[in-house]
């Protein structure tokens, strides 16, 4: 869960070290999510859920950028992940979670891991073949 793998390598530079970036605040979260002791941490992963959803609209813009620059001819498609994903993250942004809602943070973070890692094997992929065939690296 969250850990960076070369398969997950698209070969534009900038945009690997900003999937790299998902990875580590996901993994900042799942850490506490998992964390072996009796710490109640929820107020910890919410905070981390934030600057999660933070980094990824900027991460959404940036690749949604280039595919428009492009011509990228799947990008509406594509736009339409990205918002699914926004939408969740939103749902819990400023709210008081309550022991129902914990479950569900820790639902969420599986499926955060879970649409990330799947995005980017299929989805980015794709662009993947098509930026590296117009040079862009």
């Amino acid at each position: 869960m969250f850990r960076w793998k070369d398969a997950y390598s698209v070969n534009i530079a900038e945009i690997n070290k900003q999937h790299k970036e998902l990875f580590r605040i996901g993994g900042q979260i799942a850490d506490l999510v998992n964390a072996n002791d009796d710490q109640d941490h929820f107020d910890e992963i919410m905070v981390i859920l934030q600057k999660l959803e933070e980094y990824t609209i900027y991460h959404f813009e940036y690749e949604e950028k280039l595919m428009e620059q492009y011509g990228y001819v799947e990008t509406d498609s594509h736009k339409i992940e990205h918002l699914f994903l926004i939408k969740k993250l939103k749902k819990f942004e400023n709210k008081d979670i309550d022991t129902e809602q914990k479950v569900a943070v820790v639902e969420l973070v599986t499926f955060i891991s879970d649409w990330i890692a799947g995005h980017i094997l299929k989805t980015d992929m794709k662009y993947k073949e098509f930026f590296n065939s117009r040079g862009l690296k």
